[in-house]
């Protein structure tokens, strides 16, 4: 009996101790993280702050659509209505089965600087949004190409501000920070949560600083000069990722060009998903192509959001001795104070943390899980296996 006491305490205050040095660690790491990132955050300039230009040098705006009825008039009027006079609009209507097309022939007719191309079938070995942004390429021949979504809403002057920032610092790629906002508070809770992790993975500020690993690839809005998007291969490098947002400024930056970032607060702004549901749904398609399409990759990830993110607060709360609880309170202190400081978040969404790591942690693992077993993706009602995806097969 005597052993097994001693057996008893031993275990627990091993444990006392392994959850104390695990909450010196997270506390220091957390707090270090967003001071990290507010510093950083300062450095992104925004479109809003930066002024009109009048020699306009030219700019395709290539949009691809597919069943976008909901979003797309009030996207493409927003881009209709720009202060810029040099410039085309070319919208790819990619096997649309709604109403898109009746959309657009009422935009043909009252907009002279709006053309449609309309693809009826997709070509072996193409995700559809990657082969309609590289067919409005090879529609166009301007000087610049600005490759955005079908539900983004602009300010009229903030593509002439972010080209003239393009053409001043001599840029190859320059990315905006959309402003994203959802209908759904627990849904913005959550992207509040997403951001953090997104900014820790690819340090945007540092997409400028050429010795630096930090790169920029923004679906909503990634202005390429046409010399340097012909340079890295055009989107046929890249014909079968569903990052290719991300995938465009990584190969970009990799290949030496000049390539930097603003924010697009109050200037480029969408609805990402509507709900929380759509969110998961849409990252479940594409989250194993961050990882490589490595399930050990997708693991350690998973493994990495939950001891990091998810797990601390609740267990130094309900596991931790008074000191510990101190520490949980002080990173939560800081958690707040970020999302008070970083607009458009508000303050409870740092409570919302832990859940939001949960749902990014499931969604890692679930995406890498289900991709794994059926041995591919299934996108845009078609079906994609991993050997494509890997670039093993054609």
């Amino acid at each position: 009996m005597k052993i097994s006491a001693i057996l008893l305490t031993f275990i627990k205050t091993s444990l006392q101790m392994i959850l104390l040095c695990y909450s010196i660690v997270v506390s220091i790491s957390w707090v270090g993280m967003l001071i990290y990132l507010l510093m950083n955050l300062k450095k992104i300039q925004q479109v809003k702050t930066e002024p009109l230009i009048e020699i306009q040098p030219s700019v395709a705006i290539i949009i691809a659509v597919r069943n976008e009825e909901d979003d797309l008039e009030n996207a493409l009027q927003s881009v209709c209505s720009i202060n810029y006079n040099n410039h085309r609009i070319i919208v790819v209507n990619d096997r649309s089965t709604d109403g898109t097309a009746d959309i657009l022939q009422g935009f043909i007719a009252r907009y002279p600087k709006l053309t449609v191309t309309t693809i009826t079938t997709l070509p072996d070995g193409w995700l559809g949004k990657n082969n309609a942004l590289y067919q409005g390429y090879l529609s166009s021949s301007e000087e610049w190409m600005l490759f955005t979504d079908a539900d983004i809403v602009f300010h009229p002057d903030a593509i002439n501000k972010a080209l003239g920032y393009a053409t001043r610092h001599q840029l190859d790629h320059l990315s905006i920070l959309p402003e994203a906002i959802s209908r759904s508070k627990i849904f913005n809770s959550i992207l509040a949560t997403f951001g953090i992790m997104l900014m820790m993975n690819l340090k945007p500020w540092d997409a400028k600083n050429p010795q630096s690993k930090g790169f920029v690839g923004i679906g909503a809005f990634n202005l390429v000069r046409r010399d340097a998007y012909e340079k890295i291969g055009t989107h046929t490098r890249i014909k079968l990722r569903p990052d290719d947002d991300l995938q465009l400024g990584r190969i970009i930056k990799s290949a030496g060009l000049k390539q930097d970032v603003l924010g697009g607060q109050q200037q480029v702004c969408l609805e990402w998903y509507k709900n929380t549901k759509e969110f998961v749904n849409g990252l479940l398609k594409n989250s194993f192509a961050v990882a490589e399409y490595s399930l050990a990759k997708s693991i350690v990830g998973t493994l990495m959001v939950l001891s990091c993110f998810a797990l601390p607060i609740p267990v130094m709360l309900i596991f931790g001795s008074t000191e510990i609880r101190l520490m949980a309170g002080v990173v939560l202190l800081f958690q707040v104070l970020y999302m008070v400081l970083v607009r458009p978040n508000k303050w409870w969404y740092a409570l919302m943390i832990p859940f939001a790591s949960f749902l990014m942690a499931y969604v890692t693992l679930k995406s890498a899980l289900i991709t794994t077993i059926q041995g591919g993706i299934y996108w845009r009602d078609s079906f994609y296996s991993l050997d494509m995806l890997k670039g093993k097969k054609e």
